[in-house]
């Protein structure tokens, strides 16, 4: 069982960052992630809200695209590879900017694969929609968890035990290192864990920083 449960969509970028301030500290604690999925597609399906274009709609395909081979890899490596196969993922979307998973998926697939050290014929997986069962599954927890209304990313503090606690975000800005992370990571677990704790919130006033 891990220690916490991180679910995310390959193309958020705000999930991304959390994700290494979770890397970061897991260096430092040495505790257990459990890398999940949850579809800003399926969380999207029934959005018609003017912002809600085209090249988003897009982008969120190719997020679910992406999962169904994460979910491929997960059936035939583990969580581990799972996670491995993310960091590729994040670096290249979200720190190189690359945006080519929208327009050939399957040539993109094929090198985060061989970044990561795993077959790359697992990108073919991107059009095998057998997968979305278990991606919207997985989705369906993170809600039943969280809360609806909710994107990414959500996490899961002591997923199966007495004290589970589970939350979306923290969304931060940029990510945090060594001492600042363990002290943000202390004081979120606190509040996760508190019982009476509901939500608290800010304006988004800063651009994302993937360094």
């Amino acid at each position: 069982m891990a220690d916490l449960d991180f679910f995310f969509d390959p193309v958020c970028p705000f999930a991304w960052i959390t994700s290494r301030w979770v890397v970061e500290v897991q260096s430092l604690r040495e505790y257990e992630v459990g890398w999940k999925f949850i579809s800003l597609k399926k969380l999207n399906e029934r959005q018609d809200a003017p912002w809600y274009t085209d090249e988003f709609r897009a982008y969120h395909l190719a997020g679910l695209q992406a999962h169904r081979v994460c979910d491929a890899i997960s059936v035939t490596h583990g969580n581990e590879a799972v996670g491995a196969l993310y960091t590729a993922l994040g670096e290249a979307i979200h720190r190189d900017g690359r945006r080519d998973l929208v327009g050939d998926p399957v040539q993109f697939m094929r090198e985060m694969l061989a970044s990561a050290d795993l077959p790359a014929e697992a990108a073919e997986h991107v059009h095998d929609d057998s997968h979305d069962d278990a991606i919207y599954a997985s989705t369906e927890v993170a809600l039943q968890r969280a809360g609806r209304d909710l994107g990414t990313p959500i996490i899961t503090f002591r997923p199966g035990g007495p004290d589970e606690a589970s939350f979306f975000g923290p969304v931060i800005g940029s990510i945090p290192r060594g001492v600042e992370a363990t002290r943000l990571w202390d004081a979120v677990e606190t509040l996760a864990l508190s019982s009476s704790m509901i939500e608290l919130k800010r304006k988004l006033d800063i651009r994302p920083r993937f360094d």
